[in-house]
């Protein structure tokens, strides 16, 4: 995807732990994790949604074709 080696990811890892610290690196894991799968149930309710309001939309057009 990035197309990054080791070596590379290795340098960004030495970048971020002189920047944070050893000890606030665990608190930033743990923040971005949560901010992940809170992303994440976010996406899945809104298609969630979408596909409710979808089959709503169905059933009021099969509605609607039965009365005609």
């Amino acid at each position: 995807m990035f197309n990054l080696g080791t070596g590379e990811l290795l340098i960004i890892f030495l970048v971020i732990l002189l920047l944070f610290g050893a000890k606030k690196l665990p608190e930033l894991a743990r923040g971005l994790g949560k901010g992940i799968n809170e992303f994440k149930d976010a996406v899945e309710t809104g298609k969630q949604e979408i596909m409710d309001s979808n089959e709503e939309m169905e059933t009021e057009e099969d509605f609607k074709s039965k009365e005609d």
